[in-house]
């Protein structure tokens, strides 16, 4: 299997290709994996998947790296799969459920196989499977979280990129999955310190759960 993992930012993505030897294609056990960094937010995700998916023709798509924790649904170092992506800050007026961009499903689920795959790993890390909520905005306090829970109370997750990345997968028929791990939960007293020590003492152990799945990735879909 063809596989495209898209990371946002360049600390994630040396921690990934570190499986590759440092190189952005190889194979993890049986799979072909292409290794790309698409920057933040929705448009260059968007300009990234869609080049990814016109120049390999991947067969699935992965996005992963960090996420922000929803307090109460997960906590750091915990891994989190979307079983559904949602914008959390689009409104396209009256008939459109709030999140849905017009024409579009309100919610895009992702593949199947890959998320009972992510589910199913025997580790020491909690995974949580259930919604992430996307948006070009960094959420940093509980106002913040609020709004967004105020509209989608069983968001589990936060980020920048999963939204925009399940919407070109969409609309080019690839699967989609996004496996992150929680670096901090916006509207925590210390949320700060909380990100500054992921990547200082803890991303090495948290990630590995990241390294797990991929590296059990089944042959097909």
């Amino acid at each position: 299997m063809k596989v495209c993992i898209i990371i946002a930012m360049e600390s994630e993505y040396k921690a990934i290709s570190a499986l590759l030897g440092g190189h952005t294609i190889g194979k993890i056990g049986h799979n072909e994996i292409i290794l790309s960094r698409c920057g933040i937010g929705k448009v260059n995700s968007a300009v990234n998947a869609a080049e990814m998916i016109a120049k390999h023709h991947p067969d699935c798509i992965i996005s992963t790296g960090v996420a922000g924790g929803v307090a109460g649904q997960v906590n750091v170092m915990d891994a989190v799969v979307a079983r559904e992506v949602v914008y959390h800050d689009v409104w396209c007026g009256e008939g459109n459920e709030y999140g849905q961009v017009q024409d579009l499903p309100a919610r895009f689920r992702t593949n199947d196989t890959l998320y009972n795959h992510a589910m199913s790993l025997n580790t020491e890390t909690n995974i949580h499977g259930g919604l992430i909520s996307s948006g070009d905005r960094f959420i940093s306090d509980v106002e913040d979280i609020k709004q967004i829970t105020g509209h989608f109370p069983e968001s589990i997750a936060v980020d920048m990129e999963s939204g925009s990345l399940a919407q070109v997968c969409y609309m080019k028929g690839v699967p989609f999955i996004s496996f992150r791990v929680i670096s901090d939960t916006p509207g925590a007293e210390n949320r700060w310190m909380q990100y500054e020590n992921f990547w200082t003492e803890l991303s090495v152990r948290s990630l590995e759960v990241i390294k797990q799945f991929i590296e059990t990735l089944p042959d097909s879909l």
